[in-house]
């Protein structure tokens, strides 16, 4: 509880990250409660079609009449949900492959190095692009094509802080005494290495629905009629709309540069937070 405290002190340091914390905060909680919050359905027209904001539709409505703002509340739901679930596809795969790699070494550490380098050796956003081509496009096959793209550089930072940690004094003591490597790793090592995973997970999330967005901006992520952020975006391709129908592509536009400008700035806080050093700044 001392401890959670004290990184909390730390983590206030940052006025912006805290700033960034509490909107991140309102934009998770009007996105998970979409459905109360949205004054209407996302797929059913209710209105004229490109109508500009007005009392009765805040964000003004789309092509066949449905209310903006309730599509970017949902977009942003879809959008939130593939970033947090793809980043814990990627998570989960990175840290069991590195604690692998760097507690039991030999031919299982060059083994899943060799994956690894391979894997990042390919062009990031080609390797997505070419996956998302060869798969159906859909919410769950974005969501798996990211979480199994990202996980080389968790896996590669895994195993360095699991190399490091190997060395030192208690865990040599547990080897010597015959303690499980069950008990070692999960007990031991794991928790020592939650921290960087959590802040380089923040940088995981941000990206992630970059990539969502992105994805789905050219046809191969979230397909219509469901909302994403990246497919609202999608309607900024046609020169009439960009130039002058605005409240179709914008909101949606600044929600996506919120929601990653907050989660890149809370990371940056929270890895200083949880930066043992920082106590003496």
């Amino acid at each position: 509880m001392q401890n959670m405290l004290t990184i909390w002190k730390r983590f206030c340091r940052h006025k912006l990250a805290v700033a960034s914390l509490v909107v991140l905060t309102a934009l998770v909680l009007m996105a998970v409660f979409a459905p109360l919050v949205a004054p209407y359905a996302p797929t059913k027209p209710t209105g004229s079609f490109y109508k500009p904001p007005s009392a009765e539709h805040i964000l003004g409505t789309d092509k066949i009449g449905r209310d903006m703002f309730s599509r970017v509340l949902y977009g942003m739901r879809i959008s939130l949900m593939v970033g947090a679930l793809a980043t814990a596809i990627s998570t989960a795969i990175g840290v069991g492959l590195g604690l692998t790699a760097g507690f039991f070494g030999g031919w299982a550490d060059r083994i899943i190095m060799s994956v690894t380098d391979m894997v990042m050796s390919f062009p990031y956003i080609l390797l997505v692009l070419v996956a998302a081509a060869i798969f159906e496009p859909g919410l769950w096959t974005i969501i798996l094509i990211l979480g199994f793209v990202n996980w080389p550089g968790v896996c590669r930072l895994v195993r360095g802080n699991v190399l490091s940690l190997r060395e030192t004094n208690f865990i040599r003591s547990d080897i010597t005494a015959g303690m499980p490597r069950r008990f070692i790793l999960f007990s031991e090592i794991l928790p020592n290495t939650i921290a960087p995973v959590l802040v380089y997970g923040s940088s995981v999330f941000a990206l992630s629905i970059l990539d969502e967005a992105a994805l789905s901006f050219l046809g191969q992520g979230v397909q219509p009629p469901t909302a994403s952020l990246g497919n609202l975006l999608g309607a900024a391709q046609s020169l009439s709309v960009l130039t002058g129908k605005w409240w179709i592509w914008l909101p949606s536009g600044v929600v996506v540069i919120l929601l990653v400008v907050c989660i890149n700035l809370v990371g940056d806080a929270l890895r200083d937070a949880l930066d043992p050093r920082s106590s003496a700044k």
